[in-house]
């Protein structure tokens, strides 16, 4: 359908090279490349990431499915080719980013897809190329890619063209510092449109959400917002935090900054460090007990109590439950006073203490 508006061949192509030297021009223009305090290893895994997806692990997936498909059920080839392209582009997109959303949440919940994940959360700022930061492996099992390549062989092979530059568009500028949504959230006339536009698709200030360092700042969400294209999903699953504000710190707590190859080749090579989640004796182990904890807060302060229970810091959280389903509970101290607080992990009324240690 792109081609036939403009008679390029390989255009979508284009289109998407076209979308990321636009928001490098952008980035630059607003000195935020200059300001960047990415060392060599950020650029590795970033602009390295991005290459070896797109020349050697999407194109290998995809042609793979479409080998598979023509041997074993070539009856289904072009099976969808009937269909306007708008119901194509659509079918595509919402299955696509359904699957994604998924994907994305159990790389936050399953310790070993974390462990995939866990260089997109290592950058300490944010920038377009952020999208392609990943363990390698984590992109050979993403099943949105593996349904590119399904979707082709069924016929939709030009709603996927299209539909590549749409996402792109959606993605690329949510991780980019060009925060395009900033001023709408303050302008009178404009804050209707943003405000429905939020809740459709991902925006800077949602994603940028996700990045955040720690739930402390009031803004981030780092186990939540896990839409790629569509905030549809989030609100659906109970995962939305709409702040329409900007996290100050981004990465991960106790980050011991593995080099780049261990980042991106894990499990095939592990890091070095023994504190470090890709260590091959490194494990997270039980720290709760079977009674409160005494702490004193000051009026005022947030607090994240732990809820996955392996803290080294109880009853408070280090961000050990990263690849847990589990999420520290934030609070706020209404008066400077001593709280007795759940270490059980069992309590119904978190983070206070119930008392239900005593039913174990």
């Amino acid at each position: 359908m792109i081609e036939s508006f403009f008679n390029i061949p390989n255009i979508d192509f284009y289109l998407v090279i076209g979308i990321l030297f636009f928001f490098c021009l952008l980035e630059t223009f607003y000195g935020h490349w200059h300001q960047s305090k990415r060392k060599k290893s950020d650029w590795i895994q970033e602009l390295g990431g991005y290459a070896v997806l797109g020349i050697f692990i999407k194109p290998l997936l995809v042609m793979t499915v479409l080998w598979v498909g023509h041997f074993l059920f070539p009856s289904g080839q072009g099976f969808l080719s009937g269909n306007s392209i708008f119901f194509n582009l659509l079918l595509y997109l919402f299955i696509d980013d359904f699957l994604q959303y998924w994907y994305h949440r159990l790389a936050h919940e399953k310790p070993f897809l974390w462990k995939l994940h866990r260089p997109h959360h290592q950058a300490e700022e944010m920038g377009f190329f952020v999208s392609y930061r990943n363990a390698m492996l984590y992109y050979f099992l993403m099943p949105n890619i593996w349904w590119v390549g399904f979707i082709t062989f069924l016929g939709g092979g030009k709603a996927v063209a299209l539909g590549l530059v749409l996402k792109q568009l959606i993605i690329v500028s949510s991780h980019s510092t060009v925060k395009y949504d900033a001023a709408l959230y303050q302008n009178k006339l404009l804050q209707p449109f943003i405000l429905v536009w939020e809740r459709i698709f991902i925006t800077p200030a949602f994603h940028h959400a996700h990045h955040g360092k720690s739930r402390r700042d009031g803004i981030s969400d780092p186990n939540g917002n896990f839409g790629n294209m569509f905030s549809i999903w989030d609100q659906l699953f109970g995962t939305a935090t709409f702040s329409h504000q900007f996290p100050t710190k981004y990465g991960l707590e106790n980050d011991p900054k593995e080099t780049w190859k261990a980042a991106y080749f894990y499990p095939f090579i592990k890091s070095k460090k023994i504190e470090s989640e890709l260590h091959k004796d490194f494990q997270k182990n039980p720290t709760k007990s079977n009674k409160p904890i005494l702490v004193d807060v000051l009026q005022g302060e947030k607090y994240l109590w732990c809820k996955c229970g392996r803290s080294k810091n109880q009853p408070f959280c280090d961000s050990s439950h990263h690849g847990t389903s589990h999420k520290p509970v934030l609070f706020e101290a209404q008066k400077s006073r001593k709280l007795r607080l759940c270490n059980c992990k069992l309590t119904k009324n978190p983070p206070y203490c119930d008392d239900s240690h005593k039913t174990i």
